[in-house]
């Protein structure tokens, strides 16, 4: 009878690992399939994957151009369209956003104009475009720049 505690694989399927450094009869002895000396035969020895063997590497072959600015800001976005499912909220602040999911960080928020706002309602946001502020302000409410 089979059971779970008498199972084996079926024959030639599993293989014993290689044993190195075991011996000179165990064909990977003494210098454990690494042959003689150089970089790759030393402990650690392998140059890093984009190394060209001394030729200049590709990274400072291509032309470098622009730069980055570090101090700039990046701002989450939600558009005036998603703002419309959120009910009972007076007013509509970053925190709010973040609690109904439409924003992962409360750091900075821009809202955009894509989309209607049905009713009037309060925002307050780090930025605004011009189409989304009048948007608001058309519905009936007031947005406000934090």
């Amino acid at each position: 009878m089979i059971t779970l505690s008498n199972l084996k694989p079926p024959r030639g399927v599993k293989k014993n690992r290689k044993r190195i450094g075991r011996g000179i009869g165990s064909g990977t002895g003494k210098t454990s399939g690494k042959g003689q000396k150089g970089q790759k035969s030393r402990s650690g020895g392998n140059p890093h994957p984009w190394f060209e063997g001394g030729q200049m590497p590709l990274y400072r072959r291509l032309p470098k151009r622009g730069f980055t600015n570090i101090f700039r800001k990046e701002y989450e976005v939600v558009n005036v369209g998603q703002l419309a499912g959120i009910t009972g909220v007076d007013p509509v602040t970053p925190a709010v956003l973040k609690e109904k999911g439409l924003i992962k960080k409360a750091d900075a928020v821009k809202i955009l104009g894509n989309g209607d706002l049905p009713a009037g309602m309060n925002v307050e946001a780090h930025k605004f475009s011009r189409s989304a502020m009048e948007k608001i302000e058309k519905s009936g409410g007031k947005a406000k720049i934090i």
